[in-house]
């Protein structure tokens, strides 16, 4: 079997690839009653994946808190790199079958060297979108937490307990982030045990240290009987006063990326003035 029949077979294996995960994706697919059990009957922790060296661990390991903090599982997380790779494989794979129909004198395996690297591309984008949107959701998870926090300490100056604080504070505010919190205090319910320890756990499966701080307040009520108001109140104001911090840090590294376009922009008018000048200077 000679290379062109070996690059075309290759390429028709690629396309034919893709093609059944997009069938798959459209076929009907029983619920996953798995992982709503888990969450019922968590197995006493998060399973850590092993350590990976610093750019590595950046770059190249699975978002495991970033793909709960989404609401999505490792399977669709691979499944989406799948079909970015898959649909960035057509075309320089359509390009490779044209080189080879037209006999143009170009070596097969650059068209398909090309293939490759921009289906690594895609697949590195769709991981590096994942982690885009897992931290602007962080981001607003944070700032959800500094309202239930305040939320809470009214419901605990008021003279609920610490237990009815939380549920009465998750009940008042809508979003998505109230309803994963209103989730883990229904799971609390279920399985008889305090909502403090199954908002912890939460704050460690997203990684959202607020959350964390909240339960662990929240913990010192419960079980020591304190009076947690003013620490509510004071966590909440420290939280604003971070979140201020960042917003303003983030404006003035978005400001200093502004600078360089307004440069050039400068120098393209000084140019355009300049040049009539330039112009009748050398005519003379």
């Amino acid at each position: 079997m000679s290379t062109p029949q070996i690059a075309m077979i290759a390429a028709g294996a690629f396309v034919g690839f893709g093609l059944f995960l997009l069938a798959a994706q459209a076929i009907p697919t029983a619920p996953a009653l798995g992982p709503a059990l888990r969450r019922l009957h968590p197995a006493g922790g998060v399973a850590t994946p092993p350590p990976m060296p610093g750019w590595l661990r950046r770059h190249l390991q699975v978002p495991h808190a970033d793909l709960r903090l989404l609401g999505r599982t490792t399977q669709h997380y691979y499944v989406t790199l799948g079909l970015a790779a898959a649909f960035t494989l057509v075309f320089p794979a359509l390009i490779t079958v044209v080189v080879l129909i037209l006999r143009v004198p170009i070596s097969p395996f650059i068209p398909a060297g090309v293939a490759v690297l921009s289906a690594v591309g895609a697949a590195w984008l769709a991981h590096r979108e994942v982690l885009t949107k897992a931290r602007a959701s962080r981001s607003e998870f944070r700032r959800a937490m500094c309202t239930y926090l305040d939320l809470s300490a009214h419901q605990v100056i008021a003279g609920h307990g610490p237990v009815e604080s939380l549920d009465r504070a998750a009940s008042i505010c809508h979003g998505w982030v109230f309803a994963r919190t209103r989730e883990a205090l229904l799971t609390a319910q279920l399985q008889l045990s305090p909502p403090w320890d199954q908002l912890k756990t939460l704050s460690r499966d997203i990684e959202v240290i607020e959350l964390g701080d909240l339960a662990d307040i929240m913990r010192t009520a419960g079980t020591e009987g304190a009076d947690v108001y003013e620490t509510l109140r004071a966590r909440a104001d420290s939280l604003r006063d971070q979140l201020r911090t960042e917003a303003l840090a983030e404006a003035e590294v978005r400001t200093s990326k502004l600078d360089v376009p307004a440069s050039a922009l400068i120098f393209i008018v000084l140019a355009l003035v300049i040049y009539p000048f330039m112009t009748q200077l050398f005519e003379h």
